[in-house]
């Protein structure tokens, strides 16, 4: 600690060239899994805390299973945790740079953890000197200047003994000092190892530290310098072998969880015992060191990284590979119904709702709303893991399409799409990967539909219309009207954004032949108001007004009052470009007497306001003035709150499957 700390202070290259110094310090911590260097991390974290006034990130950049995390994921969690947004579907680059513009400003401290290569550090190094970057790492970051790692090797002896008295007591120590130094030196002064063995005496208080150093001792080779995961794993044998059968088969289990987080409904899934069993077995394991307790509100729990190699080895060589399956579609499965329940909770109102939540068993209901957001919001991090693994796999896809179709409900239902728009954008690259793979069109059309909507929303509008050209062409292959009319739509949608007015007309124009081919009413109307929007954007006045007078037609036989008086108040916007004054006057005036109709208190103000502005044109300042009072009179009195149609619109997902399954 003392070196660490030294180092923060210490004179960099930079420094001592007469120049500023870049970026952000950067300290090294270095040693083997199991060696405490995560804890020392941790501890120096807390040390300086107080330094740094804007905060701490923290960020794992390695999956339990040893696969390297992904900088964009990286960089999009840290912007997160600084209350920025970054547009959903965006690059490595793109969010890396947002980053560092998010801490150009900030005196900020970062613990990255369990770093598997210099180049991961290096993207995510903030621009400023004022900042500090502590990296945890297996070795040394080669490649990132003026860094001194710390290598970390075992505790020295009263350190591993002090370690040791926290669960033994001081009175065993001392009564067989050299026995307990023969357990240090056999465990390397490893602390992972010492936890374990400390906790093994702990929990039998007759065994004599001498009998656990000679059982140690009995299972290593005499004379040989033990390796640091050699000494874990003897000590993690001989706690494993102590374990009932159903615990021990529990623990293997653990091996499966999504990112190495564990409830009691994951254990309890993957070892098909009851949740409370679950519960009770999570919580023995704590107390052994073999897991260690998340702090959160919900029961959670990490399995230690330095413990995972070992567990999956047992896996390998104790349970079938079948028994592993079925293990992870019990997870999946039991995933997929709290998925279910934590969306049903928000539709009280609806009555296949509540029988779907009266048929649950109690242990995977919510008692409310709040509950199930707040579950959904703490679990996202594993859900989303379960998603990737279950994906990966390529075994399970039904269950992970059903998985993946649930948890894109439940985050819309509770966060809304614009909200979760980053996390629902990975989602639905995982869809397509599983469509592409099971060559399912109607899925592989939808998720292209999803993920181009969220690129037009974040402005990569070539994108948007690349992906639905290619949702377009699966939609057609799968003989899917719906998906087939509603990318020609959106292609000329992209047109339009993209300022090509007249390919736009044209795809809106095949929308609509498919659309009155079909005798899609509303659909119909609501096209021809795209047309004529094109049109009105190109100047084509005249070919705008005939579509507007198709659209309101279309709205009154459909008994749309609100879509004919909207219709009707772009018509009279486009007679008004056209310097048709008293039409637009005469139009704009139905078009309130209709929307007066339909209670749409914004499209009345919205329209009195035009008339006003008519109406001073036409040389009326006194009729205007009368207009403009009753807009202000709507707008300060009955202005409704909430979320409007359109944004109420947004808040939805494609999901188009053969499968009729929830």
């Amino acid at each position: 600690m003392k070196e660490l700390r030294a180092d923060i202070e210490r004179a960099g290259l930079d420094t001592l060239a007469g120049r500023k110094a870049p970026r952000a310090r950067v300290l090294l911590i270095a040693g083997k899994p199991g060696s405490g260097r995560t804890a020392l991390a941790e501890e120096l974290v807390r040390q300086v805390a107080d330094s740094y006034p804007d905060g701490i990130l923290r960020a794992r950049l390695t999956e339990p299973d040893g696969t390297p995390v992904a900088t964009e994921r990286t960089a999009r969690d840290l912007l997160t945790a600084l209350e920025r947004t970054a547009p959903a579907g965006a690059d490595e680059d793109e969010l890396s740079e947002r980053l560092r513009e998010a801490l150009a400003t900030r005196r900020t401290l970062l613990l990255l953890d369990d770093a598997a290569d210099a180049e991961q550090v290096d993207v995510l190094l903030p621009e400023t000197p004022d900042c500090l970057v502590v990296a945890v790492s297996g070795g040394p970051l080669t490649g990132i200047s003026d860094v001194r790692p710390c290598t970390l090797g075992g505790l020295d002896t009263k350190s591993a003994l002090d370690l040791l008295d926290r669960y033994t007591g001081s009175v065993r120590i001392t009564v067989d000092p050299r026995a307990a130094e023969g357990l240090v030196e056999i465990c390397a002064g490893q602390p992972a190892a010492l936890v374990l063995a400390g906790a093994w005496l702990a929990h039998r208080p007759k065994a004599a530290v001498a009998d656990l150093a000679k059982q140690l001792r009995t299972d290593g080779d005499e004379g040989r310098v033990p390796d640091v995961l050699d000494v874990l794993g003897r000590v993690f044998r001989l706690s494993y072998a102590a374990l009932p059968s159903t615990a021990a088969r529990i623990l293997r289990l653990l091996s499966l969880a999504p990112a190495g987080l564990v409830d009691p409904h994951t254990a309890s899934a993957l070892a098909g015992c009851s949740v409370g069993v679950a519960r009770t077995t999570l919580d023995d394991f704590t107390k052994l060191g073999l897991v260690r307790s998340v702090e959160s509100p919900l029961p959670q729990y990490e399995v230690p990284g330095c413990l995972m190699p070992l567990l999956r080895s047992l896996t390998e060589t104790q349970d079938r590979p079948a028994e592993l399956q079925l293990a992870r579609a019990r997870m999946l499965e039991r995933t997929v119904r709290l998925l279910v329940s934590c969306r049903a909770i928000t539709e009280t109102d609806s009555s296949p709702a509540r029988e779907k939540l009266a048929g649950m068993p109690r242990a995977l209901r919510f008692p409310n709303p709040r509950a199930a957001a707040d579950w959904l919001r703490i679990r996202q991090p594993a859900l989303l893991a379960a998603a990737r693994l279950a994906v990966a796999d390529g075994e399970l896809d039904t269950l992970a399409r059903r998985l993946m179709a649930a948890l894109v409900r439940a985050m819309v239902a509770h966060f809304g799409t614009q909200a979760a728009a980053p996390e629902l954008y990975g989602i639905h690259r995982l869809v397509l990967d599983v469509a592409e793979r099971r060559n399912l069109p109607r899925e592989k059309a939808a998720a292209l539909l999803n993920l181009a909507d969220l690129d037009a929303q974040t402005g990569r509008t070539a994108d948007a219309l690349a992906r639905y050209r290619a949702a377009l062409d699966a939609g057609r292959e799968a003989n899917d009207p719906y998906a087939t009319g509603r990318a020609m739509e959106s292609v000329g949608g992209a047109h339009q954004e993209l300022g090509d007015y007249d390919r736009a007309a044209d795809w809106y124009g095949r929308a609509l032949a498919q659309r009155l081919a079909r005798d899609e009413r509303e659909d119909t109307a609501r096209l021809h108001g795209r047309i004529a929007t094109a049109h009105t954007y190109a100047g084509r006045y005249g070919e705008a007004l005939l579509n507007w007078r198709s659209a309101v037609t279309g709205h009154r036989r459909n008994g749309d009052v609100a879509g004919h008086a909207r219709a009707l108040s772009e018509m009279a916007r486009v007679q008004e470009y056209a310097g048709r004054s008293e039409e637009s006057l005469a139009t704009c005036q139905e078009a309130v007497e209709w929307a007066r109709r339909a209670e749409d208190v914004r499209l009345q103000a919205a329209l009195h306001l035009r008339l006003a502005d008519t109406l001073d044109r036409l040389g009326d300042p006194a009729s205007a003035g009368l207009h403009r009072g009753a807009a202000e009179r709507m707008l300060g009195d009955e202005l409704p709150e909430g979320v409007s149609a359109r944004e109420h619109d947004a808040n939805a997902c494609e999901f188009r499957s053969t499968s009729e399954e929830d």
